[in-house]
């Protein structure tokens, strides 16, 4: 029997696995759908205070000094303030992070600075610097060991101006909780990180293989500088590369 004579609605071996495997991807894809549309859900509910509210820890921020409190421009240095100010949540009053060296294990007071701009954040200026607060930041120009790159940030020029303060921080309100929703994305979230799916799923819906460092740019000596090159050009054209 020759295979003109078998049966047209017959599958190959190969078609049969590229039917699974088409099947297996529309299952992940509605799997993420489902796990998305309950997150979006999830963090969309909204606060409730609670009845009892209870501290949890301590925060740490930059207030005004106090010899400026009769200064003529205080409104000033508050509202600028409001835009530079960051936060830090510790479980101990004293702000000490536990650290590691030559085998030996100890403590150290990690500094906290006031909020920096990038070149893009500058150039956006989505926290509405006015000219006049412009004027206090400097240009400052650091290099990235990790990304081998230098990067371009606007720092504050007078953050003697402002003090670190300790408090405690109190939780007053707490987000709404589903139990239904919260059981079923436990569930969804085992079963993708216990077989490892997160890859597939992320090439099936963005595109993009999975890869840590992807938001940082190719480093210079992976780069590859004669692949967009024609195959037949000149040897001067690759003797100017300086490889």
């Amino acid at each position: 029997m020759s295979n003109l004579d078998w049966s047209c609605g017959m599958k190959s071996a190969r078609r049969k696995k590229q039917l699974v495997r088409k099947d297996r991807d529309k299952r992940l894809i509605a799997l993420w759908r489902r796990y998305s549309k309950l997150s979006k859900y999830k963090w969309s509910l909204p606060f409730v205070e609670l009845e009892q509210p209870y501290q949890r820890g301590w925060k740490r921020y930059f207030v005004l000094q106090d010899d400026l409190r009769y200064n003529p421009r205080k409104d000033f240095y508050e509202a600028l303030l409001e835009k530079i100010n960051t936060v830090e949540y510790h479980h101990d009053k004293d702000f000490k992070y536990k650290k590691r060296k030559r085998k030996r294990s100890g403590y150290e007071y990690r500094r906290q600075y006031l909020r920096e701009f990038a070149s893009y954040e500058w150039l956006e200026n989505k926290m509405k610097l006015t000219e006049e607060e412009k004027a206090y930041f400097m240009e400052v120009e650091s290099y990235n060991v990790y990304a081998k790159r230098t990067s371009i940030s606007y720092v504050f020029t007078e953050p003697w101006r402002y003090k670190l303060k300790v408090s405690p921080h109190f939780v007053t309100h707490a987000r709404k909780l589903d139990v239904e929703v919260e059981r079923e994305l436990a569930l969804v979230n085992n079963h993708i990180n216990r077989n490892f799916l997160w890859p597939r799923i992320d090439r099936l819906t963005s595109g993009k293989g999975y890869r840590g460092n992807r938001f940082l740019d190719e480093k210079p000596k992976y780069k590859n500088r004669i692949k967009n090159i024609p195959r037949y050009s000149s040897k001067e054209r690759f003797l100017e590369l300086d490889i």
